[in-house]
This record gives C-alpha cells, structure tokens and sequence, in this order.
C-alpha cells in the first residue's frame, strides 16, 4: 500500500467515525432524553423490557451507552438487576440498526446528505430542524469516509500476500479474538462492524472469515460497561457479568452453528453479491436469535450473576435499602 493510500485509508476512517459520533448525536439531541425517560419508568414486563432496550439504542445509535446507562440506574438503585437483563438483551437488538444502514450502500447520495444536512444546521431556525441535519449531515459523511476507506484498501485486496493473512481470520479462535480486541480497543461496536462491513465490500475479507471477526466484536463492546461499572455496588458491577455472558454465550451457540450447520451459506444467499448486506444480517440473527434464546433464562442470568458476585455481610443492609427503593418505585409507575 502507497503512502497516498495509507493517508487516504485514515482519512476515511476519520471521516467514517466522525459521520458516526454527529448521526448519534443528532439522535441523541433530538429524542435522547425521553428515551431516558423512559427507561427510568421500565416495568417488570420482560417483552416491553426488551422493547425499550431495543428502541433507546435504536435511537442513541450505541448499545454500550444504553448498558452504561443501566448500570447507573441498577447502581442508585432505580432499577432491579432483573430489569436490567431484558433492557440489555434489548440494546444488543437495537445496535443492528447501525449496519442496516452501512449495508444500504448509499454513496452515489452520500455528498448530497451531507450537503442538505449542513444546510439544515446552517440555517434552521428550529433546534428540532438543526438535530434531523445533524443526523442526516452525519449519515452522509459516514458513507464518504466508507467510499473513501473501500477505494484506499483496493492495493490490498489485489495482494496475494494480504488476502492470505485475512484468511485466517476462517478460524473461528483467530476471528473471534481479533474481533473482540479490535471493538475493545475503540470502544464501539457499531463502529468496528461499520469497518468490518467495508473490509468486505472491498473484497478485503469473506464473508466466512467476517462472521467470527462479527461475533468477537459482540465480546468486546462489554468492555465499556465494565470500565463504567469500576467503584460501583455489586448489582452494577453483575449487570456486567450479565452483558457479558449474554454475548459469550451467544457467540458460543453462533460458532457451534456456523461449524456444523449451512447457516453461513444461507444468511449469504439472503443478499448474494453483498457482503457488507450479509455481516449486517448475520449482526441482526446473531443478536434476535441470542435474545430469543435467553429471554426464558433472563432470571437464571441473574442468579448467576448473583451467585459469581455475592453480596458481602457489610453490604447486606445496603442491599435491602435499594431492593426496597426499587420495589417503591415500581408501586409509584404500577399505581
């Protein structure tokens, strides 16, 4: 790869990142704080449960910000831990809007979304106005930067030397390790899906060796919320536990099936010739599939996350305090 190319490559992604940040924070702007709402407000309903979980994070664009926000209300003590399992299952629903989106390969329009975004935000009188500009200002820089990060990767994909390392991303270990280090390390999920996404289309990586790269980057978006959950009580620090054993076992379940069963091929055959359309409809199975799954075991989720961290003697009485705020707020909402 040529220096230009190199420079191109991290220019796009910047741009791709940035396109990313601005859509979620219009979103954010524009409905974010009712969403918040009304998660506070969450009865025990687990389908309403996984719901909201789906449509917050539908709307902040970030699963990890809707788990960050459970852990700060199971740690004041707003919300149960059981609670927390149906609106997290819900979050890993909602974060696969991100690549539908990617998938709908909207470069030819992308510079005219950006335009008429800046427009909006230039020259709205309303806040209202300003935030749709934001969103669709940054949904079309979000495709630049993947046009520009698909032209720059074009050297690669015609090296023998590359497509060979990228193949062994075919191992299952391999491809789930480096994907969960990768969403680790940028804190995003939907960002390194968006990236694993162009990867693809530029022919960089297959579809086979992207599903286990997919499934690591469901691990890795946890680490979020375990560094928000750092100096908080037990039940934050379980809900933890929860997020993350919901995806590891997901991830099991997803490789064994991928192994043993034709899933790759037929979820390939759904949008032949797309790649970037196959990871974000494997993104959505892997996750609805999940959730389906553990919806019927959410209480044993919490058990065990109960059991793995038990409550210290000391902590005891605290523990009864916020069991008996959350059974007066759930009154309050059911009366």
């Amino acid at each position: 790869m040529e220096y230009r190319n190199f420079f191109a490559l991290l220019g796009g992604l910047a741009l791709f990142l940035y396109g990313m940040h601005q859509m979620s924070e219009g979103l954010n702007a524009a409905a974010g704080e009712k969403m918040k709402q009304i998660l506070e407000r969450l009865t025990k309903n687990r389908f309403l449960g996984v719901g909201v979980g789906a449509a917050v994070t539908a709307v902040i664009q970030s699963s990890s910000a809707t788990t960050v926000m459970v852990v700060g209300f199971v740690n004041s003590g707003m919300m149960t831990l059981r609670q927390a399992v149906w609106i997290i299952m819900g979050a890993n629903i909602g974060t696969t809007i991100t690549g539908q989106l990617i998938a709908l390969d909207a470069g030819a329009v992308a510079p005219l979304l950006a335009f008429w975004g800046v427009v909006l935000i230039l020259f709205a009188g309303k806040d209202r106005i300003r935030y749709t500009g934001e969103i669709v200002a940054g949904l079309g820089i979000l495709f630049i930067g993947m046009d520009m990060m698909g032209e720059a990767m074009q050297p690669l994909c015609d090296s023998q030397v590359f497509l060979r390392a990228m193949t062994r991303f075919e191992h299952p270990l391999l491809g789930i390790l480096a994907g969960a280090a990768f969403t680790a390390a940028i804190q995003s999920s939907s960002a390194s899906v968006g990236i694993l996404q162009t990867l693809a289309q530029g022919g960089a990586v297959s579809f086979a060796g992207a599903v286990y790269v997919l499934f690591g980057q469901n691990i890795g978006t946890c680490i979020t919320a375990v560094l928000a959950a750092i100096g908080t009580g037990r039940n934050a620090k379980r809900t933890t536990i929860i997020h993350l054993s919901f995806n590891l076992i997901g991830t099991v379940v997803f490789t064994v099936l991928c192994m043993t069963t034709p899933l790759v091929s037929l979820v390939a055959q759904l949008t032949p010739g797309r790649p970037a359309a196959q990871i974000a409809n494997m993104h959505t199975i892997f996750n609805i599939g999940t959730t389906l799954l553990l919806l019927p075991a959410g209480n044993l989720l919490a058990g065990m996350a109960e059991h793995l961290l038990p409550d210290k003697k000391s902590e005891s009485l605290a523990a009864e305090q916020r069991k008996a705020a959350c059974k007066k707020v759930e009154d309050v909402w059911n009366s």
